[in-house]
């Protein structure tokens, strides 16, 4: 069925702040095009504000505008195409933000967060099957956010874009394991694959970098040090299992952590997004150690290194993305870990905001003043 509703729509990339006052997001009424054979509808739960958007709002990854924005969200099916079988109406999902085709190489290697076919519909705004599913009143396209646009009332999304979730859990609050919790606990469990007693510094301490620091808790690291320039999240950090925080405005930041490790760390993540954290990040580990990259900065910067260092000390710089997950696999399996007690993911939660907040909370999160506020389109229970 064709749906009207309301969404959040980005018209204006880099607008000036304060947010609040420029409007970059314009909430408006859209169009949403019947689902095809291989898409569902969604009724939105919850939607995150992450550092993502943010990048998109601000011009530092821009991509095509117009655009509904939210790649990080959960909801309540309430349509399902008719080749679709294995999920139904009523069931709950989270959003995984890259969709799998399960057919090209990266997917049939076990990778399916590489997906090609997922990275060419994404860069230009449509959904796998081709095109967008989304139309402003009077008729004009607006593109999709990473297959998904849930800063919304209802989406239209692949398949592959939603994972079924038990129907015990807090359902807007569930949106953030699509995204800080996979891409954090993802890139210390399956990317790094820590061992117990392993040493660990986490950069950047925001939704995904304390994800981050539960993922290393669980896998059982020894020594946990947390980084950042904000006290208020290094507080956060050692309520969730930081063992050690160093602030990142200490000019001996580097050395603090050496000094605690007998020489740095095993792994290094950085999860801030910035050139200036991933140098902090390199820096800070051992010899023959690694560092693994899930920030995503400005689309043009660059990081620089010294070769006779890398190849010296046999060190390792790689890259994660969406934590390495198969998210089938692994959000049900993390959310298993919070339902035990063991990823305190709550903690991450500021609040929940309407959409008449929203510009005003994406200010919020540029003045590092919220580390995971969730929009709620249908209001908050």
């Amino acid at each position: 069925m064709t749906i009207r509703c309301k969404a959040a729509v980005l018209r204006t990339i880099g607008a000036p702040r304060p947010w609040a006052r420029s409007q970059p997001l314009s909430i408006e009424e859209i169009t949403l095009a019947p689902p095809k054979p291989v898409e569902l509808v969604v009724r939105i739960a919850g939607a995150g504000l992450c550092h993502s958007d943010l990048s998109v709002i601000n011009g530092d990854r821009p991509r095509p505008v117009p655009m509904a924005l939210g790649h990080e969200g959960s909801g309540e099916i309430v349509e399902v195409g008719s080749a679709i079988d294995d999920v139904k109406a009523g069931d709950h999902v989270v959003f995984q933000f890259s969709a799998s085709c399960g057919r090209c190489r990266r997917c049939v290697e076990g990778r399916p967060q590489v997906c090609e076919r997922a990275a060419i519909a994404k860069s230009a705004g449509e959904l796998m099957a081709g095109g967008s599913r989304i139309t402003s009143v009077n008729g004009e396209r607006i593109g999709h956010h990473s297959g998904l646009s849930c800063m919304s009332e209802y989406v239209v999304v692949d398949r592959g874009s939603v994972v079924v979730i038990d129907k015990t859990l807090p359902l807007a609050d569930a949106a953030l394991f699509g995204c800080a919790v996979m891409t954090g606990v993802g890139a210390v469990i399956n990317t790094a694959r820590i061992r117990a007693g392993d040493s660990v510094a986490v950069v950047g301490l925001g939704g995904v970098g304390l994800s981050g620091v539960m993922g290393a808790r669980v896998a059982g690291a020894e020594k946990i040090i947390a980084i950042d320039r904000e006290p208020s999240r290094l507080e956060v950090a050692a309520s969730v299992g930081a063992t050690h925080m160093v602030c990142a405005r200490d000019a001996d930041c580097v050395e603090q952590v050496r000094e605690l490790t007998g020489g740095g760390v095993d792994y290094a993540f950085e999860l801030s997004g910035s050139v200036e954290g991933l140098a902090t990040a390199y820096a800070s580990i051992r010899y023959g150690g690694t560092v693994v990259v899930s920030g995503l900065p400005a689309a043009a910067a660059l990081f620089r290194i010294n070769q006779n260092d890398l190849v010296g000390q046999e060190k390792t710089i790689r890259g994660s993305y969406q934590g390495s997950c198969v998210p089938v696999r692994d959000i049900p399996r993390f959310i298993r870990l919070y339902q035990e007690g063991r990823l305190p993911v709550s903690r991450l939660v500021d609040g929940h905001i309407g959409f008449d907040q929203l510009n005003a909370g994406f200010d919020k999160l540029q003045d590092v003043k919220a580390i995971r506020q969730i929009l709620t389109p249908h209001g908050h229970a």
